[in-house]
Protein backbone atom coordinates (compact mmCIF):
# COMPACT_ATOMS: atom_id res chain seq x y z
CA UNK A 1 0.00 0.00 0.00
CA UNK A 2 1.12 3.11 -0.35
CA UNK A 3 0.78 4.78 3.41
CA UNK A 4 -0.09 8.43 2.85
CA UNK A 5 -3.04 7.18 0.49
CA UNK A 6 -4.28 4.29 3.09
CA UNK A 7 -3.90 7.17 5.65
CA UNK A 8 -6.11 9.64 4.27
CA UNK A 9 -8.82 7.35 2.60
CA UNK A 10 -9.04 5.86 6.30
CA UNK A 11 -9.45 9.17 7.74
CA UNK A 12 -12.16 10.04 4.83
CA UNK A 13 -14.33 7.06 5.69
CA UNK A 14 -13.89 7.52 9.05
CA UNK A 15 -14.95 11.24 9.20
CA UNK A 16 -17.71 11.19 6.81
CA UNK A 17 -19.21 8.08 6.26
CA UNK A 18 -22.45 8.01 8.48
CA UNK A 19 -20.79 5.06 10.48
CA UNK A 20 -17.87 6.56 11.65
CA UNK A 21 -15.80 3.83 11.28
CA UNK A 22 -12.23 3.57 10.34
CA UNK A 23 -11.02 0.86 8.02
CA UNK A 24 -8.56 -0.95 7.89
CA UNK A 25 -6.01 -1.43 5.48
CA UNK A 26 -3.17 -3.66 3.80
CA UNK A 27 0.32 -3.72 4.03
CA UNK A 28 3.02 -4.72 2.22
CA UNK A 29 5.34 -7.51 3.54
CA UNK A 30 8.37 -5.55 2.86
CA UNK A 31 7.13 -2.78 4.78
CA UNK A 32 5.50 -4.12 7.64
CA UNK A 33 8.58 -6.17 8.13
CA UNK A 34 11.18 -3.12 8.49
CA UNK A 35 12.23 -3.14 11.86
CA UNK A 36 9.80 -1.02 14.21
CA UNK A 37 6.84 -0.60 11.86
CA UNK A 38 4.65 -3.56 12.28
CA UNK A 39 3.75 -2.59 15.51
CA UNK A 40 3.52 1.68 14.27
CA UNK A 41 1.20 0.25 11.09
CA UNK A 42 -1.05 -1.86 13.59
CA UNK A 43 -1.55 1.39 15.84
CA UNK A 44 -2.50 3.30 12.16
CA UNK A 45 -5.05 0.35 10.69
CA UNK A 46 -2.46 -1.38 8.71
CA UNK A 47 -2.45 -5.45 8.94
CA UNK A 48 -0.52 -7.53 6.63
CA UNK A 49 -1.86 -8.34 3.43
CA UNK A 50 -2.89 -11.44 3.08
CA UNK A 51 -5.92 -13.40 1.85
CA UNK A 52 -6.32 -14.36 5.61
CA UNK A 53 -6.72 -11.61 7.46
CA UNK A 54 -8.54 -9.52 4.40
CA UNK A 55 -11.18 -12.48 4.59
CA UNK A 56 -11.08 -12.59 8.44
CA UNK A 57 -11.70 -8.57 8.44
CA UNK A 58 -14.38 -8.80 6.24
CA UNK A 59 -16.23 -11.58 7.96
CA UNK A 60 -16.04 -9.18 11.10
CA UNK A 61 -17.95 -6.60 9.59
CA UNK A 62 -15.03 -4.73 9.05
CA UNK A 63 -14.09 -2.62 6.16
CA UNK A 64 -10.67 -3.12 3.88
CA UNK A 65 -8.77 -0.61 1.88
CA UNK A 66 -7.10 -2.61 -0.44
CA UNK A 67 -4.96 -1.59 -3.44
CA UNK A 68 -5.33 -4.26 -6.61
CA UNK A 69 -2.17 -2.31 -8.08
CA UNK A 70 0.01 -3.46 -5.37
CA UNK A 71 3.76 -2.29 -5.22
CA UNK A 72 3.37 -2.17 -8.99
CA UNK A 73 1.21 0.81 -8.31
CA UNK A 74 2.61 2.93 -5.69
CA UNK A 75 6.38 2.80 -7.10
CA UNK A 76 5.72 4.31 -10.57
CA UNK A 77 8.36 6.24 -12.12
CA UNK A 78 6.94 9.92 -12.44
CA UNK A 79 6.31 9.25 -15.97
CA UNK A 80 3.72 6.69 -15.93
CA UNK A 81 1.51 8.65 -13.13
CA UNK A 82 -1.83 8.26 -13.58
CA UNK A 83 -1.86 5.14 -15.09
CA UNK A 84 -3.58 2.60 -13.64
CA UNK A 85 -0.93 -0.68 -12.94
CA UNK A 86 -1.71 -3.97 -14.43
CA UNK A 87 -3.54 -6.06 -11.40
CA UNK A 88 -2.82 -8.66 -9.93
CA UNK A 89 -4.01 -12.56 -10.46
CA UNK A 90 -7.41 -11.08 -8.46
CA UNK A 91 -7.55 -11.74 -5.16
CA UNK A 92 -9.34 -8.83 -4.37
CA UNK A 93 -11.86 -9.89 -6.84
CA UNK A 94 -12.13 -13.75 -5.52
CA UNK A 95 -12.26 -12.58 -2.17
CA UNK A 96 -15.15 -10.11 -2.58
CA UNK A 97 -16.82 -12.44 -4.25
CA UNK A 98 -16.37 -15.40 -1.81
CA UNK A 99 -17.64 -13.04 0.61
CA UNK A 100 -20.23 -11.26 -1.21
CA UNK A 101 -19.27 -7.99 -0.78
CA UNK A 102 -19.31 -4.84 -2.61
CA UNK A 103 -15.70 -3.14 -4.11
CA UNK A 104 -15.89 0.32 -3.93
CA UNK A 105 -13.51 1.74 -6.69
CA UNK A 106 -11.61 5.53 -5.49
CA UNK A 107 -9.44 7.77 -7.81
CA UNK A 108 -6.64 9.29 -6.61
CA UNK A 109 -5.06 12.59 -8.15
CA UNK A 110 -2.15 14.72 -6.91
CA UNK A 111 -0.50 11.43 -4.81
CA UNK A 112 2.07 10.87 -7.22
CA UNK A 113 3.18 14.62 -6.91
CA UNK A 114 3.73 14.60 -3.11
CA UNK A 115 7.02 11.80 -4.34
CA UNK A 116 7.67 11.76 -7.74
CA UNK A 117 9.74 9.08 -8.30
CA UNK A 118 12.19 9.44 -10.95
CA UNK A 119 13.71 6.21 -11.36
CA UNK A 120 14.54 3.11 -9.05
CA UNK A 121 17.49 1.91 -7.68
CA UNK A 122 18.28 -1.26 -7.27
CA UNK A 123 21.64 -2.43 -5.90
CA UNK A 124 21.13 -0.42 -3.16
CA UNK A 125 17.85 -1.45 -1.96
CA UNK A 126 18.98 -5.20 -2.11
CA UNK A 127 21.17 -4.03 1.23
CA UNK A 128 18.84 -2.37 2.52
CA UNK A 129 16.23 -5.78 2.54
CA UNK A 130 14.17 -3.38 0.15
CA UNK A 131 12.48 -4.08 -3.38
CA UNK A 132 13.51 -0.62 -4.57
CA UNK A 133 14.95 2.27 -3.71
CA UNK A 134 12.93 5.46 -5.22
CA UNK A 135 15.26 8.45 -6.44
CA UNK A 136 13.28 11.88 -6.07
CA UNK A 137 14.15 15.14 -6.35
CA UNK A 138 14.75 15.71 -3.08
CA UNK A 139 15.96 12.07 -2.23
CA UNK A 140 18.65 10.82 -1.02
CA UNK A 141 19.87 14.37 -2.27
CA UNK A 142 18.57 15.79 1.37
CA UNK A 143 18.93 12.39 2.99
CA UNK A 144 16.15 11.75 5.66
CA UNK A 145 14.76 15.44 4.89
CA UNK A 146 13.81 14.34 1.60
CA UNK A 147 11.33 11.91 2.65
CA UNK A 148 9.20 14.66 3.98
CA UNK A 149 6.12 15.23 1.10
CA UNK A 150 6.50 18.24 -1.69
CA UNK A 151 3.17 20.08 -1.11
CA UNK A 152 0.62 18.99 -3.42
CA UNK A 153 -2.91 18.83 -3.76
CA UNK A 154 -4.92 15.94 -3.71
CA UNK A 155 -8.67 15.21 -5.02
CA UNK A 156 -9.91 11.84 -4.01
CA UNK A 157 -13.08 10.36 -5.88
CA UNK A 158 -15.08 7.44 -4.91
CA UNK A 159 -16.94 5.68 -7.71
CA UNK A 160 -20.20 3.48 -7.43
CA UNK A 161 -19.75 0.32 -5.49
CA UNK A 162 -18.93 -2.78 -7.65
CA UNK A 163 -21.95 -4.99 -6.27
CA UNK A 164 -21.07 -8.10 -6.03
CA UNK A 165 -23.71 -10.39 -3.54
CA UNK A 166 -25.81 -11.15 -6.53
CA UNK A 167 -23.45 -13.60 -8.09
CA UNK A 168 -22.56 -16.67 -5.92
CA UNK A 169 -20.05 -17.20 -4.16
CA UNK A 170 -18.70 -20.25 -5.36
CA UNK A 171 -17.75 -18.05 -8.51
CA UNK A 172 -14.74 -16.94 -6.66
CA UNK A 173 -12.89 -20.20 -8.35
CA UNK A 174 -13.97 -19.30 -12.11
CA UNK A 175 -11.11 -17.48 -13.56
CA UNK A 176 -12.41 -15.80 -16.13
CA UNK A 177 -15.41 -14.05 -14.42
CA UNK A 178 -12.72 -13.23 -11.98
CA UNK A 179 -10.44 -11.71 -14.83
CA UNK A 180 -13.44 -9.63 -16.25
CA UNK A 181 -14.46 -7.92 -13.17
CA UNK A 182 -10.52 -7.50 -12.56
CA UNK A 183 -10.48 -5.55 -15.41
CA UNK A 184 -13.67 -3.59 -15.34
CA UNK A 185 -12.20 -2.55 -12.04
CA UNK A 186 -9.50 -1.28 -13.51
CA UNK A 187 -11.25 0.42 -15.97
CA UNK A 188 -13.81 2.24 -13.47
CA UNK A 189 -10.68 3.39 -11.12
CA UNK A 190 -8.44 4.45 -14.68
CA UNK A 191 -11.92 6.92 -15.45
CA UNK A 192 -12.02 7.99 -11.87
CA UNK A 193 -8.25 9.36 -12.27
CA UNK A 194 -9.31 10.43 -15.89
CA UNK A 195 -12.16 13.01 -14.60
Amino acid sequence: CALPICLMLAHIVERFHASGERPRFLVADWLITLPFMQPALARLGGVRACRENAARLLDSGRWVIAFPEGAKGAAKIFRDRYRVQRFGRGGVISLALERGVPLVPVGVVGAEEAHPVLFKAHAPARALGLPFLPVTPTFPLLGPLGAVPLPSKWVIRFGEPLQLDHLPGELHADDLLVSRLNAELREKIQELIEI
